[in-house]
């Protein structure tokens, strides 16, 4: 890519928040390359990379498996990082022929549709994020987890540990105010208990995942697919049991000046 086209998809990228390129036949040397040019590689923590690569994981799933469908939660990649990844670029390999979809949750719109007295109750929140309830080996990919699942998770006890980030903030290139991050890596907000916490996220999850802030994105072979983090929630869904899925996926750290 030029410098050229790079800005240009980086621009569309910032306005749009999810890209998808078709038709794309990419080497993983391809795709590590299209992911430099937009930042520096994300640590993703707690899942092995494929074989030979230090930055590129798989997303999978065996026609025969029978755990629950990785990632099927409302979240935005690794936000219980100290600085979290600004983007995650999603490349199909085996795409199943019905289900699979990805959903994308707007979230600059669910910030500036939200009601006010709404919105006045979660001005000036901090979110406390952590991987406990999905990475911890008590976690829903723990030591508990269904045997077969085919992506090689690593469960630690550092998914113990937390970061606190602003509930509502400005995107860190555009200054677009968004809201950041979930329940599920949210756990609660600092300096409130958890009895009071616990219905604000499930309040705060209901409204930033209504229909009108979703976009469902159908895959295809050789498709690759790029979000900003820091603008979206995403989650995948089901519907292929008896079809394989396979995908890699690369992240896309935060420039950090």
């Amino acid at each position: 890519m030029t410098g050229q086209e790079i800005a240009e998809v980086r621009a569309a990228w910032l306005t749009h928040h999810v890209l998808s390129f078709p038709d794309q036949d990419i080497s993983d040397d391809a795709l590590e390359q299209f992911t430099l040019s937009f930042g520096p590689f994300g640590e993703d923590p707690f899942i092995a990379p494929i074989e030979g690569r230090n930055n590129i994981i798989a997303v999978q799933r065996g026609a025969d498996e029978t755990a629950p469908i990785f990632a099927e939660a409302w979240h935005t990649d690794w936000s219980f990082q100290a600085v979290p990844p600004a983007g995650t670029c999603l490349y199909g390999i085996t795409i199943p022929p019905t289900g699979g979809d990805t959903l994308f949750a707007d979230q600059h719109k669910a910030c500036s549709e939200m009601p006010e007295e709404m919105r006045a109750r979660f001005s000036g929140l901090n979110a406390i994020h952590s991987a406990t309830l999905a990475y911890a080996k008590e976690g829903a990919y723990g030591e508990e987890d269904d045997q077969s699942r085919s992506m090689d998770i690593r469960p630690s006890d550092d998914a113990n540990a937390t970061q606190i980030h602003p509930l509502l903030r400005p995107h860190p290139e555009t200054g677009e105010l968004t809201v950041y991050g979930t329940a599920g890596y949210i756990i609660g907000f600092e300096g409130m208990s958890q009895e009071k916490a616990l219905p604000l996220l499930m309040e705060l999850q209901e409204w930033q995942a209504q229909d009108q802030f979703v976009y469902r994105h159908k895959w295809q072979a050789n498709n690759l697919v790029m979000w900003d983090n820091r603008s979206v929630l995403h989650k995948a869904t089901g519907g292929y049991e008896g079809h394989a899925r396979y995908l890699h996926r690369t992240t896309i750290g935060e420039r950090v000046s």
